[in-house]
């Protein structure tokens, strides 16, 4: 049974922060050979932020999933944002990644009422996206040299 919690950064202990970023790393990096700077740096500071939340799913005492919840202005202008959602290799197939969007969702609503989400989903995944109420909004355009897509989701719940 996977057991979540959600943290602003400062909440984090140095476990946890190290658990994320090697679970961020191991599968954005390595596992896509996609070589990207994973942490924000100075300029954009979106980890960091007072008022992102890091969701965290452990089993055990492993980390097998995990995504972050930034506030309006943050990532986008007009919108609350879900990203860097990425569950363990080895649990992958099990419905833990729809468990993760849920509760994902789950704590927009509750954090962030009557916000619309949008998101910045691999092309690939739309699909995945769409079950869980997100609508593509963009053309196709690379980040990070993969394709992605625009997602808007309303901050009902979906019907399934």
């Amino acid at each position: 049974m996977t057991q979540w919690q959600v943290h602003t950064f400062n909440q984090l202990s140095t476990e946890q922060l190290y658990d994320a970023i090697k679970l961020r790393v191991d599968v954005f990096v390595v596992e896509q050979d996609c070589p990207y700077p994973d942490l924000d740096g100075d300029k954009n500071q979106l980890d960091r932020h007072p008022d992102t939340l890091h969701l965290l799913g452990y089993q055990d005492s492993t980390l097998v999933a995990y995504l972050r919840i930034l506030p309006k202005g943050q990532n986008y202008p007009d919108y609350v944002s879900i990203g860097r959602v990425v569950t363990a290799i080895d649990s992958r197939g099990s419905g833990l990644g729809h468990e993760l969007m849920k509760q994902g969702i789950k704590h927009c609503l509750k954090h962030y009422p009557n916000q619309t989400i949008k998101i910045s989903a691999q092309q690939h995944l739309s699909e995945f996206y769409q079950h869980h109420g997100f609508k593509q909004v963009s053309d196709m355009y690379l980040e990070d040299n993969i394709p992605h897509i625009a997602m808007l989701r309303t901050t009902e719940l979906p019907s399934s």
